[in-house]
């Protein structure tokens, strides 16, 4: 099937140059790269990933972690696995 619809996209440029290294690494250009995008979307019949909001308490806790609030760090594995009540490795 010839291809003969275009797209145009806006999005931010970091974004798409962090993508292009990626699929420079795959071997396939950012055009390819959609193609196959729109083609599991059409074979799915859906997102090809399941998309999801995350619920109240993980949304504070992704908060904190950004504001660097209510972190807890150890110096070695031990002092973390006490902490979570493990036993030693």
């Amino acid at each position: 099937m010839p291809k003969t619809a275009t797209l145009t996209v806006r999005l931010d440029p970091k974004v798409k140059r962090e993508a292009i290294k990626v699929f420079d690494k795959l071997g396939i250009t950012a055009s390819q790269a959609v193609t196959l995008y729109f083609s599991q979307v059409s074979a799915e019949n859906g997102l090809p990933f399941r998309p999801h909001i995350p619920n109240e308490e993980t949304e504070r806790a992704i908060q904190d972690a950004l504001a660097g609030r209510n972190l807890k760090s150890f110096d070695n594995m031990e002092d973390l696995f006490k902490d979570l009540g493990l036993p030693d490795a």
